[in-house]
């Protein structure tokens, strides 16, 4: 599969749309595009059973978080806190950037 261009990036606040974590926000903790998917900090919690190792002594049940379809988030809109859609513009210096679309408000530091 071809590698697919996101509407998110890594460090981008989202907020859940779909799933058992809806409403939820989070911060981007990596994204996978040739799957579609990303890794939501705090959403999306799976239990992995683990035997003891060298990194991790005691084994047992650790939680962890599970990457989500890139479809079932949204990036939240800095100004006013809601999902938004995201938008591409050429800046008068030259610079590519993305930028909410409720707002107006550019995402991209």
């Amino acid at each position: 599969m071809a590698k697919a261009k996101l509407h998110v990036k890594k460090d981008d606040t989202v907020i859940i749309l779909a799933g058992k974590d809806k409403g939820k926000k989070g911060r981007i903790l990596a994204a996978f595009p040739a799957e579609g998917r990303v890794l939501v900090e705090g959403v999306n919690i799976v239990k992995r059973h683990t035997r003891p190792s060298a990194a991790n002594q005691q084994g047992g049940i650790i939680e962890k978080e599970a990457p989500v379809h890139v479809s079932n988030v949204a990036i939240v809109d800095p100004k006013s806190g809601e999902p938004t859609r995201v938008g591409k513009k050429i800046l008068a210096d030259g610079t590519k950037v993305r930028y909410a679309k409720k707002s107006g408000e550019i995402l991209d530091k």
